[in-house]
């Protein structure tokens, strides 16, 4: 059905790139009258809800480091069949820390995170997790379970060395937690000097929201049958079963419709007003939020029921292939906490609730850092990102290296 949609509304695309290019255009002499420049905001507007987004280009050519801008390239280090391990390669002989950033396999792609690296790899030497969309992964190619999640973490790890600092953001912040756990439980000598964990659900109980409700509401049975499907024939990974993208980008509309309602109509009088820097910077934002991909059906499953249902590993009974994942093992590692104040995803509480779980981590080497009037997507991006919470977690890195 989405599908059959998305192909009824190609004559639409086409009708209003056509209105944008011929309302536009300065020998048009409607497009200096208000209905024209009216007609003309509303395609624009029209078009950056119905069009087609693929992967989004990270769009950074250059990082600002104290030494002065330097070039970087975005560089393949490790490839697996769901992820792979990218190096934000600066052209420095700078000697920063090392940090992988952990990006949240629920719907989006790494690029969500171009703002985090953007600050980062300022003063860090970064590595990112960069998902592949599952529509795009052959079933040959097996599927994707949390405990393989895990076991790609811990590869990771151990290929960037024992210097390394994590930054889990959002929902791989408990198997973030867990895979350190684990290497810390085999006293593994490439144990992440480090582990930063921002806005996710290490206990969804410590601080109820929409999302833990839902997922304690219904029974699996209605997330198999309601939020599973299998990808069409068409595509490489045809008959792999899989969360699509479309259903994860309607659920956060959802959550907060009047605001996106509202967003729109701000860029349609913006662009009506001749304003078309704000317009640009919402339509900036509405083209990454509204570019997803499909998550392995198996990982979303499981994690449903594993993380937010059974709460595994606030509780203490969380397994990897049979192994009991102890976060009591955890001492070498220091950690820090992020949370937002008005964050409506994972809530201020179940972030800070990894200091309980991991309790023998000593005080001087954990801290947590609430920001406050900030939202979920203002922990890693935006203003306060950059002012506030990069600066808390440069320091950090820096205090425990």
């Amino acid at each position: 059905m989405y599908e059959a949609q998305r192909a009824m509304m190609a004559p639409m695309r086409y009708l209003t790139q056509a209105s944008k290019a011929m309302n536009g255009h300065p020998l048009a002499p409607f497009s200096y009258l208000t209905f024209g420049k009216a007609l003309e905001a509303g395609m624009e507007v029209l078009d950056g809800v119905i069009k087609d987004r693929g992967k989004p280009d990270w769009e950074i050519d250059a990082a600002e480091t104290p030494d002065g801008p330097v070039p970087i390239s975005f560089d393949p280090v490790l490839e697996t069949p769901f992820c792979d391990l990218v190096h934000v390669r600066r052209r420095t002989k700078r000697q920063d820390p090392k940090v992988l950033l952990v990006a949240p396999l629920s719907g989006h792609y790494a690029t969500l995170l171009r703002g985090t690296v953007r600050g980062l790899i300022q003063e860090h030497d970064v590595y990112v997790t960069d998902w592949k969309d599952a529509r795009t992964v052959p079933l040959s190619r097996g599927a994707f379970h949390l405990d393989d999640y895990i076991e790609m973490l811990m590869d990771f790890m151990r290929h960037l060395g024992p210097d390394l600092h994590v930054i889990a953001v959002c929902q791989p912040a408990p198997i973030t937690l867990a895979t350190v756990a684990l290497m810390a439980d085999m006293d593994d000598p490439m144990q992440p000097a480090s582990m930063t964990l921002m806005g996710g659900p290490i206990d969804p109980h410590a601080a109820p929201t929409v999302v833990t409700e839902l997922a304690d509401a219904r029974p699996m049975s209605w997330f198999e049958t309601r939020c599973i499907t299998r990808v069409p024939v068409f595509y490489p990974a045809a008959f792999r079963r899989v969360y699509p993208g479309f259903l994860q980008v309607g659920a956060f509309i959802a959550m907060n419709p009047d605001r996106h309602v509202s967003a729109h109509l701000a860029m349609f009088r913006h662009l009506v007003e001749g304003d078309g820097e704000s317009a640009e910077g919402k339509q900036r934002f509405y083209d990454e939020y509204l570019s997803v991909m499909d998550v392995p059906a198996e990982y979303y499953l499981e994690t449903v029921q594993r993380v937010f249902k059974e709460r595994q590993l606030a509780r203490g009974v969380m397994e990897w292939r049979g192994r009991r994942i102890r976060p009591e093992a955890i001492t070498r590692t220091a950690m820090l906490t992020v949370e937002g104040e008005r964050d409506d995803i994972s809530a201020p509480g179940q972030t800070l609730a990894a200091h309980d779980i991991a309790r023998n981590i000593p005080a001087a080497r954990k801290r947590n850092h609430l920001e406050k009037r900030v939202g979920h997507y203002g922990i890693f991006n935006g203003r306060k990102w950059r002012e506030n919470i990069l600066p808390e977690i440069t320091r950090f890195i820096r205090e425990v290296s």
